[in-house]
């Protein structure tokens, strides 16, 4: 039997960046995937989406070519293309995740990975011993009883990346990040798209202010939003999908070629072993301690499959807290407080800390700042003038509370609160920063300066 210092079952971005990093502590690492190294992220996630987006970007430019005094005859897209650079781009980091294993000297186990009592991981019947296995299977796209997936008419987010034959409609259930991404996507590209979205709001854990501009822009692009619905059943017997859609008016019938059901992810917890080692687990995720131990000692679990938000900067970073707590360094718990989170659809969305709602009702007496976009040269210069960025200031302290972004660029610019709130920086430290003008992020200090009542551009 082949003897590690460390099993990491799922090469996922927390997977693979867990194994690299017990790798350079000196652990003598294996790590074992079914599928593809990097995980559902490098292949089937936020890499090939964002490709395609990119894709949808060009296309948006080179038909609104006009409002830059430019030509362009007669653009078209090729779907078919635009499908095959995606795979093409997730190929190309997934064999980069094959050289980062090579390079750091970790063992590549391919197969199904399944934990064993006394630390041991069985692969396709053959059995692997470690002393420290670290779970990190991620998730997949959750199906509701009422919204049952056949890979065709009723798809996933995996489908959805890589459809042969593009769709001339589409409804979209579930308006958070997988959702209004590939809404916005197939809506570029030209197909009739239909979100429904159970909650008030689209996106809805943004604050309420940015979902509201979202929809704006949303609908102001052609695509038809409904809110406070639900699909309540779905006959696929005809061509096209029916869906049967409640709302506060009644029901009413959609018809479309293409369900893609955005309704959330399920944790990859069946047949993994669990139930035989004796890990306890709650609503379908692996309870852990800060170190992400779990209950059985030797067994961790990180990523999709413990509680938290299901982010990849989130798995890669509970990854590295856990084999440098094995390694017994000086660790902090991760803040979970300060994890941005990113929609990259158009306008894209960036997000860290408190709603101005949920500062507000943990009783915090708040200072908020709003700079919008149309008032920012560069956001004016490049035509792209829809969105704000908005701040929330604790009125006693400074402390920075929250920053909420919607706009062209803002998952690039969200960095610099999520640096700033981690270094406990106040409003006016923020204020006192020289930002290079003209940019997308002087909006941020023009912001701040807004809830201290010094703004100057508006």
């Amino acid at each position: 039997m082949s003897k590690y210092d460390i099993i990491v079952v799922g090469s996922g971005p927390g997977g693979y960046v867990t194994a690299i990093r017990a790798s350079q502590l000196g652990f003598k690492t294996a790590i074992v995937e079914k599928e593809s190294l990097g995980g559902v992220c490098l292949n089937w996630g936020c890499i090939p989406t964002k490709a395609l987006l990119k894709s949808a970007e060009v296309f948006d430019y080179l038909n609104h070519a006009a409002d830059y005094g430019l030509s362009v005859k007669e653009a078209d897209k090729d779907f078919t293309k635009v499908v095959e650079r995606s795979r093409g781009v997730a190929d190309g980091m997934s064999k980069g995740v094959q050289f980062l294993m090579k390079k750091n000297k970790i063992e590549v186990i391919e197969g199904f990975g399944t934990i064993k009592p006394g630390k041991k991981v069985d692969v396709d019947g053959k059995e692997y011993s470690a002393d420290h296995i670290i779970i990190a299977t991620g998730a997949r796209s959750r199906e509701l009883p009422n919204l049952k997936q056949d890979g065709e008419k009723v798809i996933g987010y995996r489908e959805a990346m890589s459809l042969k034959k593009q769709p001339k409609s589409m409804i979209v259930v579930g308006s958070g990040a997988i959702g209004v991404e590939f809404a916005h996507f197939y809506n570029t590209m030209g197909t009739e798209v239909t979100i429904v979205e159970y909650l008030p709001n689209v996106v809805p854990l943004e604050d309420e202010e940015v979902s509201k501009q979202f929809e704006r822009s949303f609908k102001k692009a052609g695509i038809n939003v409904m809110t406070n619905a639900s699909v309540e059943r779905l006959d696929t017997s005809g061509k096209n999908v029916k869906a049967t859609v409640k709302t506060k008016k009644g029901e009413e019938t959609l018809e479309a070629e293409v369900v893609l059901s955005a309704v959330g992810i399920s944790a990859n917890l069946e047949n993994i072993g669990l139930e035989e080692v004796g890990i306890v687990t709650d609503k379908g995720k692996i309870l852990v301690n800060d170190w992400y131990q779990t209950n059985i000692p030797g067994y961790y679990a990180i990523g999709d499959v413990v509680p938290g938000p299901a982010l990849a900067h989130v798995a890669s970073a509970e990854g590295i807290t856990c084999v440098e707590k094995i390694a017994g360094m000086h660790v902090e718990p991760i803040d979970y407080g300060n994890i941005p989170g990113c929609t990259y659809a158009t306008p894209e969305i960036a997000s860290v800390g408190m709603t101005e709602k949920q500062a507000k009702e943990a009783g915090y007496d708040i200072k908020v700042g709003k700079f919008p976009f149309s008032a920012s040269g560069k956001a004016s210069a490049a035509g792209k003038k829809d969105g704000f960025v908005k701040v929330i200031f604790d009125a006693k302290y400074g402390e920075w509370l929250g920053c909420h972004m919607i706009g062209a660029g803002v998952t690039d610019m969200i960095a610099e609160a999520v640096l700033g709130r981690k270094l406990e920086t106040t409003g006016h430290e923020v204020l006192k920063a020289v930002h290079p003008h003209p940019t997308m992020s002087e909006a941020v200090m023009e912001a701040v300066a807004d809830a201290y009542d010094e703004v100057i551009h508006l």
